[in-house]
């Protein structure tokens, strides 16, 4: 299926294959996400385990992240999509079929971990220029309306029968494998690197030096990293939270309010599409800080519906935060170290975050710190930390 004169229009054939397989990829990555939690509580493994599953997730990542992002510029970015989708297969047949779950959750982060910087490296493949700030809008609309149903789904499936919800996890990144497919098999973008150890891995932080030194791809890249980071450990809470604060213990009612933030996201990466351009990237940090005054106010929540308002609210902003900053980085990252290194790198900040956070969340977890006092305490940090940054970003 080679395509040498691809479209560049924001709906061609390649660019609705990459949406249509990322959206059943993220579907499936977070209908298993709960799939597994509640394989978690029905085996009785302890409340602070749970974050140590999505902590394994991340350490993928960042054990990766050095090659994955090399692979993804040294072959067709849609195969290499495919083979990503198959390791996330395999790893949910791995849990379906009664093995550790730990085990199943490490082969779905090695196959997420290989399929990001292909998904977002080809996006500056099959478009160029004011579409790429629609594209990663569509990108970011596609994965959050799978987050949506995904998380609905394995929530749901799972209070009524966990191998059924395991199954479906298996068919959907099945199909995703079939939809890589048919995205057109593009050239690399950086063929012939050598594949010893020590070069790739020298290449690798050598891209990590250029993309931190540079001001506008820090910038990005510290940003996103919060956003990542903040995000997967508010996952997690509203799991502790739900039942501590509306008495509700089901797998469903968690997933109905991570929704809402998709909701959320999804209309704030649509705003941010309009009115937001790699000229005008830094309209996007207010947002940022309101992120953190939402949760502050909703941890203090005591009732559904306006903890559902608030989740909406936080993922409005979330979406109109982290879309301008993923297109700024792989726009400076393409002519500096090639996208997929760029995003390799973004992955490897990302996930960062996202242990120290997890890590620290279980921590107070394990500690027996209330949770609304954890959640008040998140917000807060999350606040000033991109004030901080916004600062940084108004004296360069």
């Amino acid at each position: 299926m080679h395509d040498a004169n691809h479209s560049t229009s924001l709906f061609s054939r390649g660019m609705l294959a990459v949406i249509a397989a990322q959206f059943l990829s993220a579907f499936g990555d977070n209908a298993l996400l709960f799939a597994t939690l509640a394989v978690l509580k029905a085996q009785f493994y302890p409340d602070w385990s749970q974050p140590v599953l999505q902590m394994v997730f991340v350490a993928a990542y960042i054990l990766f992240a050095p090659f994955v992002g090399q692979v993804a510029d040294s072959f067709a970015k849609g195969r290499v999509m495919m083979v990503a989708n198959s390791l996330k297969l395999l790893g949910a047949a791995v849990i379906g079929l009664g093995f550790n779950p730990f085990i199943g959750y490490t082969l779905v982060g090695i196959g997420a971990a290989a399929y990001s910087p292909a998904k977002y490296g080809i996006l500056g493949e099959l478009t160029t220029g004011d579409r790429l700030v629609k594209a990663n809008g569509l990108m970011e609309s596609s994965t959050i309306a799978a987050i949506l149903v995904g998380s609905v789904a394995g929530g749901v499936l799972a209070d009524w029968h966990i191998g059924a919800a395991l199954a479906v996890c298996a068919l959907v990144y099945a199909g995703a494998v079939v939809a890589n497919l048919f995205i057109p098999q593009l050239a690399p973008a950086r063929p012939g690197q050598s594949w010893r150890f020590t070069p790739m891995t020298r290449s690798f932080f050598n891209a990590c030096r250029v993309l931190w030194r540079n001001d506008e791809t820090r910038f990005s890249l510290v940003g996103t990293s919060l956003f990542w980071g903040a995000g997967v450990t508010l996952r997690f809470l509203l799991v502790l939270w739900v039942p501590v604060a509306l008495g509700i213990t089901d797998n469903a009612t968690p997933t109905y309010l991570n929704a809402m933030v998709a909701i959320g996201i999804v209309l704030g990466a649509g705003a941010a599409a309009k009115l937001v351009t790699l000229e005008t990237v830094s309209r996007c940090m207010p947002a940022g800080i309101l992120i953190g005054v939402a949760v502050i106010v909703f941890a203090l929540q005591q009732a559904l519906l306006p903890a559902y308002l608030l989740l909406m609210l936080i993922g409005i902003f979330g979406g109109f935060f982290v879309v301008p900053l993923n297109a700024l980085l792989q726009e400076r990252g393409k002519r500096s170290v090639g996208a997929g290194n760029a995003i390799a790198v973004q992955n490897l900040g990302e996930n960062t975050a996202m242990l120290l956070m997890l890590g620290l969340y279980s921590l107070a977890v394990k500690a027996g710190a209330p949770v609304v006092g954890i959640g008040v305490g998140f917000g807060a940090i999350f606040a000033l930390a991109i004030a901080g940054l916004w600062f940084w970003r108004r004296k360069q």
